[in-house]
């Protein structure tokens, strides 16, 4: 060992002497940094007592806060007292320089009372590195310092630096989050008034997400026109200022309503309707969408279904107008585009003649003959089930009812002769108290004219008298006795008809007898 080495540890040995003898104690653990005598006047002041100045010269973090007046250093009960008459030292590694009871201690002293869920939550929730600003304080195992006032040092902040103020409690208190018990609208720059009252915060702020974050919108909105939040039913028909039809208590109140020109509509108000009150178009309020592309959206279809195309009522317009549902202005023109055209008499029948039936209006038929208007008076004397008969213009045409042109010729019984001449009538209106009869009209000869013979050709002819007559007169001209029982020859062909034809009274009625039963000679010859 050289001298230099016995020197030095010579003089270690005195100096640990002597600290023995100057030092008190052990310094606390977070100090024991500043053990030797070298470091004392770091602390100490040399004949004198321990400054504060020496202990704020490392403690700044309190240094700032009594400068600022702030925190529990700057109290009453504590500003102005010697920092080591509470925080002791010498007193060894595991001493406590820091000591209080953490639940019975007066948080209000820090001038940060706590209140509302403040007062609920632990010490460490808030006194801990995640939410300490001052860096080297953020190592410390346990401190109380280094903790702003404002909300947002502790708690994100939700409006993302959007507020003009950033004094959480100019509208929240600790006691809730939400609701923002201490805002008022009414310093707002958008005041709420009528229904705006009544409409949740969210309908206007929306929430929505920034940066993975929940965001709801405070400033910044548009309210300079209704449009910023409603949409514009009126597509812009109206301008934009709503306030002039309309009030803030409802958009369904409409301000002077006679004062409204439905002009600027789609649908503008002529004839009666301009008279009409607008709570009968608008049943379900102003605010409501209402069809008016056609009449029956607001009427009642008075014509119940007649006048259907497509599965869709037809429109009004193409008979009647806004000046009155009566009369109508449907045209005979417009009428001779239909299935059934007005020709002859019925240009003169006024149109509720054919279409109020049944003490209802009537305007589409399923059929269009005649019969649905006009009894038949033939009734079942005319049937329409051959190409002979199809209409009732067969015989007749709507100039006169009276006027006919059938074309007798077409039907089993042809006019010849005498019947060319005769009157309708004659034939097919034998009774004053029964109607005209066609089809029922047998065009046996007996059916109109009487049988002279009283029945004597029934058995062999049938009484067909074109066996014998002719229509032309009623003249025997067909007659062929050589094909009778009797043949005439000999001396016969002089005699008269007369001679052997004579008159007898049969059945009380006198005719001549053209049948005998015997024919031999001995009837007429004695």
């Amino acid at each position: 060992m050289n001298n230099i080495t016995i020197k030095i540890l010579f003089l270690f040995l005195l100096s640990q002497t002597i600290w023995g003898q100057i030092s008190p104690g052990e310094l606390s653990e977070a100090h024991k940094n500043l053990e030797g005598m070298s470091n004392c006047t770091k602390c100490h002041v040399l004949g004198a007592s321990v400054e504060n100045f020496k202990c704020l010269d490392c403690h700044t973090e309190v240094d700032d806060l009594l400068k600022s007046n702030r925190g529990y250093h700057s109290s009453s009960g504590v500003k102005g007292k010697d920092c080591f008459e509470c925080h002791g030292e010498h007193f060894g590694r595991d001493f406590d320089v820091i000591r209080f009871d953490e639940k019975k201690f007066d948080h209000s002293q820090t001038k940060f009372e706590l209140t509302g869920k403040h007062s609920e939550i632990e010490c460490s929730k808030c006194h801990t590195a995640k939410y300490i600003k001052i860096e080297k304080l953020k190592k410390r195992k346990k401190t109380f310092h280094g903790l702003e006032l404002s909300c947002v040092s502790c708690h994100s902040d939700f409006h993302q630096g959007t507020l003009a103020s950033n004094n959480c409690l100019d509208c929240h208190s600790t006691d809730a989050w939400r609701p923002a018990p201490l805002f008022s609208h009414e310093t707002a720059k958008f005041k709420l008034d009528g229904a705006h009252q009544k409409v949740g915060c969210e309908k206007c702020h929306v929430k929505e997400l920034i940066d993975d974050k929940e965001f709801q919108k405070f400033t910044g909105l548009k309210f300079d026109n209704c449009t910023n939040c409603h949409a514009d039913i009126h597509k812009g028909k109206f301008g934009i200022n709503c306030v002039e039809c309309h009030t803030l208590n409802s958009f369904a109140v409409v301000k002077n309503l006679n004062a409204f020109d439905h002009t600027r509509t789609n649908y503008r108000l002529i004839g009666k309707h301009a008279t009409v009150t607008c709570n009968r178009c608008h049943t379900k309020g102003i605010r409501a969408k209402l069809q008016h592309e056609k009449c029956v959206d607001c009427h009642n279809d008075f014509h119940k279904g007649d006048f259907v195309k497509d599965g869709a009522v037809e429109d009004c317009s193409k008979c009647h107008n806004e000046y009155g549902f009566t009369p109508a202005y449907f045209t005979i023109e417009q009428h001779n585009t239909k299935e059934f055209k007005l020709t002859g008499g019925h240009f003169a029948v006024p149109c509720n003649e054919c279409h109020f039936v049944d003490s209802n209006w009537k305007f589409k038929f399923q059929d269009s003959g005649c019969e649905t208007c006009h009894a038949n008076i033939h009734k079942s004397s005319l049937v329409f089930d051959n190409k002979m008969l199809v209409n009732c213009e067969t015989c007749h045409s709507t100039d006169k009812w009276s006027s006919t042109s059938f074309d007798h010729n077409k039907t089993k019984f042809e006019l010849v002769g005498k019947h060319v001449d005769i009157a309708c009538a004659k034939c097919h209106f034998s009774d004053i108290n029964l109607p005209h009869q066609f089809v029922t009209v047998s065009p046996n000869c007996e059916s109109c004219h009487v049988d002279i013979h009283n029945g004597q050709f029934v058995a062999k002819y049938k009484n067909n008298c074109s066996e014998c007559h002719t229509p032309t007169n009623w003249l025997v001209e067909n007659f062929d006795h050589s094909k009778a029982r009797f043949i005439i020859d000999g001396a016969h062909k002089n005699v008269k008809c007369s001679e052997c034809h004579k008159i007898k009274t049969k059945e009380g009625k006198k005719i001549i007898q053209y049948i005998f039963e015997d024919i031999s000679c001995k009837n007429c010859h004695t």
